[in-house]
């Protein structure tokens, strides 16, 4: 007979991350597995024996679907950094002796670049160690910079809100700009790798003209390279709007957001955290030029708004759970579960697996090309790349005029029950 199966979220969440833990779920259970545990917030919650039976939550296929419908980490994750083995052997083995305890045969990780540090070095302790278990990342993150994958989960979903977000902020930016002129920049997520900036170029349409400056982290940003183009844009229109990833930094290296009073908080990974740079440029605008200036940060709205969830998103990313439980059931280990594109029109994709060795700490940034000579916007080809991604919706069930989401507590879902059962 099978074990069992243990699950984790780590990392920033999406919009989409738990369809990937509903695809663990019913791929686990249709395969015979005993039982799927989940690490409530992560690796970390682990070695503190936080952990909970998925079935006490996922009772019928309406709780499935809800869950792929609810935003956030319905686990909790963590930014927790396992040491190196050679540095603290004494957490790998707390770990084993748990999984051992829990009879666990598979250990699925829903991450980033740095949870799938973890599946490596996890992995690698087991083959040093000859332990059974077997250990496979499951990709996730708007930034969309994993290696070796076509595209990440949640990142087609964070492009739709931001293209949809910008098209709304430049109308609401006309709207009363009559003889008045203003600028305003919208700030958005992505530290070394502008993939989720450059979706704002997704709102250029017949109806919108996008964005008229939109910088990326790969190319080093110039402060007054760009005032002098601000400038001059305001004397052909009275509107100006501009995106800008949080991570823009100067040729030297300095990332905008320090020059602000930005924290300079960082965590395990040694990140520090962002946020300011459009505040900052926002400022230094008004400064400059005198005009009147706003600065919008999108934030985290960008991650969690499964209301706009893009349909494309929610099935790839419930397909690669399931993949991953597939690999692991064949007996695979140390890899992640990579989307390999197979065409555009019509839009197909399957899934494949990777050596976790040559995607861990690794970053994929966009490609120079896909970015204008100047350096200020994005070409057609990333846009074309991007645009099936963001296709189809997932309405959200509705209660009282409101989504419901799957939570830990359970309690008073009858409601809900009787909307979509009855």
């Amino acid at each position: 007979m099978k074990g069992n199966v243990l699950v984790g979220q780590s990392g920033g969440p999406t919009a989409v991350i738990n369809s990937s833990l509903a695809g663990v779920f019913k791929t686990a259970m249709d395969r015979g597995f005993k039982n799927v545990y989940g690490m409530r917030y992560g690796i970390q919650g682990f070695l503190d024996e936080q952990y909970v039976n998925m079935a006490d939550y996922v009772k019928n296929e309406l709780d499935l679907e809800l869950l792929k419908r609810t935003p956030s980490a319905f686990l909790g994750t963590c930014r927790y950094k396992l040491p190196a083995i050679h540095e603290d052997k004494a957490i790998y083995e707390k770990i084993f002796e748990l999984l051992n305890k829990m009879d666990i045969e598979v250990f699925i990780y829903i991450g980033g670049n740095d949870s799938m540090d973890t599946i490596k070095k996890l992995s690698d302790y087991a083959i040093l160690t000859g332990a059974t278990q077997r250990f496979i990342g499951c990709p996730k993150t708007i930034d969309n910079d994993l290696a070796l994958t076509d595209h990440t989960p949640g990142f087609g979903s964070a492009a739709k809100y931001i293209g949809t977000s910008t098209k709304e902020v430049i109308r609401d930016c006309l709207g009363f700009s009559y003889k008045k002129k203003n600028v305003t920049i919208i700030e958005i997520m992505g530290r070394n790798a502008g993939w989720l900036t450059g979706a704002a170029a997704l709102s250029k349409a017949e109806d919108c003209d996008g964005p008229d400056l939109i910088y990326l982290p790969e190319i080093p940003f110039d402060v007054d390279k760009f005032t002098a183009k601000v400038e001059k844009l305001l004397k052909q229109k009275d509107v100006v709007v501009v995106a800008v990833s949080e991570g823009i930094h100067t040729k030297e290296g300095k990332y905008i957001c320090e020059f602000s009073a930005g924290s300079e908080t960082k965590d395990a990974f040694g990140h520090i955290q962002m946020t300011g740079t459009a505040s900052y440029l926002a400022n230094h605008i008004h400064e400059k030029i005198g005009c009147k200036t706003r600065a919008v940060e999108f934030s985290s709205l960008q991650r969690s708004a499964s209301h706009l969830a893009s349909r494309i998103d929610i099935n790839e990313a419930f397909m690669v759970g399931g993949a991953a439980i597939k690999a692991a059931d064949e007996g695979i280990s140390g890899v992640m579960v990579v989307i390999d594109r197979l065409s555009d029109d019509p839009y197909q994709s399957t899934t494949g697996v990777y050596d976790v060795h040559r995607i861990a700490n690794g970053e994929k940034l966009v490609p120079r090309e896909w970015i204008n000579k100047e350096g200020d916007y994005v070409t057609d080809e990333f846009v074309s790349y991007l645009r099936p991604l963001i296709q189809g919706d997932y309405a959200p069930m509705m209660v009282d005029g409101l989504p419901r989401h799957l939570t830990m507590n359970t309690k008073g879902y009858k409601d809900l029950y009787k909307v979509f059962v009855d």
